[in-house]
């Protein structure tokens, strides 16, 4: 089975996005081990100018890369932003981001790092970062095999983000709907409460908001909660005004 069809399992079998990431990383990390050693990896995603490492095969590799986001800068920063790969033969003889990266990362034990951006096609900058114990791990042929391996699991990655963003753009528009139907219910009560227009009583929810300290939403939310399940009036009323109540 090739390294496609079984990401592609792992898309299928996974119970959610951050479990298939998991998986995906520690797959990656069998697969770029070899010789029976041992590795780490992580995955790094660039979006709306934040980085996050949305997938580890251990807490170790999550710390190294979470390193790099502390210092802003680091091999797998440069391979997502700059979209092109980046290889440290050894830690210990590395400065190309300062004297705080390489040692930073050297004290977990690790010596050689490389990492390979993937081909997200601009929806998102992502980067798989590789972390061995031993220097020059990431030489030649291994860089190879990692090469072959990014490229083919770039597509099935591409997916997996691209569902995940299309989830949160629908979780955040039902959440908007649901927020803005609230409030406009509860403007509705208040109106008919109070016997007065619309911008009265978006005023009277508005002022209420501020002096509680409290959400509009929830202020509406409240409100809505309190005549829907006991007929009780509210107690928000147009300034200078005292509520009538509805006409009989």
């Amino acid at each position: 089975m090739s390294a496609t069809d079984q990401v592609q399992n792992l898309i299928l079998e996974s119970a959610d996005f951050e479990d298939f990431l998991n998986e995906l990383a520690r797959f990656s990390a069998h697969q770029m081990a070899g010789d029976g050693d041992d590795a780490l990896c992580g995955i790094t995603l660039l979006r709306d100018r934040k980085a996050a490492t949305i997938g580890w095969s251990s807490e170790t590799a999550r710390e190294v890369d979470e390193i790099q986001y502390s210092l802003a800068q680091g091999p797998c920063l440069t391979a997502a932003k700059e979209e092109r790969e980046v290889h440290v033969p050894d830690l210990l003889q590395e400065d190309r981001w300062g004297p705080d990266y390489a040692s930073a990362v050297a004290s977990h034990g690790l010596r050689s790092v490389l990492s390979l951006p993937f081909n997200l096609q601009g929806e998102a900058k992502a980067a798989l970062n590789l972390y061995s114990d031993a220097p020059h791990k990431f030489d030649g042929p291994a860089a190879d095999r990692a090469r072959d391996f990014t490229r083919e699991i770039s597509e099935a990655l591409r997916l997996a983000v691209r569902f995940s963003l299309h989830a949160d753009s629908a979780s955040n528009l039902r959440a908007t709907l649901e927020s803005r139907t609230i409030i406009d219910i509860a403007i509705g009560i208040v109106m008919a409460q109070n016997r007065c227009s619309q911008e009265a009583a978006v005023e009277i929810l508005t002022e209420a908001s501020s002096n509680s300290n409290t959400k509009l939403r929830d202020i509406a939310k409240s409100l809505v909660d309190s005549v829907g399940g006991s007929g009780a009036r509210t107690h928000y009323q147009e300034p200078g005004k005292v509520s009538q109540g509805p006409r009989a």
